[in-house]
């Protein structure tokens, strides 16, 4: 039985590059990442600052979402594959229950920095700050701390990073 496409997948299937429907008013390469403070998977605080000095591939997605869940092993596999000292993955959450989050983080043995912002993609600070209105998206950011990419296809972090 083939698989039903969705979202971001379909729309690269029949038109092209996701990025120009869904991605297209994310941050621009070069603009300062916002800041921002969430609680990660065990109640800790955790700001993006915190991780400066470092790249960092910022993802957005949330459990009950099927393209964020056909992205997982294509995310393990790039954190695999890359220096932990260099490179930090940082996931937020849109979910709106933890119990639904940290199911899935534990369940799919998700690494990285796990955070959580309940509020949900619409209501988010967070999300709104980087304009977000799809989900995955995917920030990759410098060590800097500014943009050097954001897309709707997690394929174009992985292959900036090799």
């Amino acid at each position: 039985m083939a698989a039903l496409l969705v979202g971001a997948a379909a729309y690269a299937q029949q038109d092209g590059d996701p990025d120009a429907m869904y991605g297209k008013d994310l941050l621009k390469e070069g603009t300062a990442a916002p800041d921002f403070s969430l609680k990660d998977i065990y109640g800790r605080e955790v700001s993006l600052q915190d991780f400066r000095g470092r790249q960092v591939v910022l993802h957005f997605w949330a459990s009950w979402c099927p393209d964020c869940r056909a992205e997982v092993p294509e995310i393990k596999a790039l954190q695999r594959s890359l220096d932990p000292e260099k490179v930090v993955f940082v996931s937020v959450s849109f979910d709106r229950k933890f119990e639904a989050f940290e199911s899935y983080v534990r369940e799919n043995d998700l690494g990285g920095v796990q955070l959580f912002d309940s509020s949900g993609k619409k209501e988010s600070t967070v999300g709104s700050a980087y304009h977000v209105q799809w989900i995955p998206a995917t920030y990759l950011i410098g060590p800097d701390g500014k943009i050097q990419l954001a897309t709707v296809v997690f394929s174009k972090v992985a292959a900036r990073l090799k």
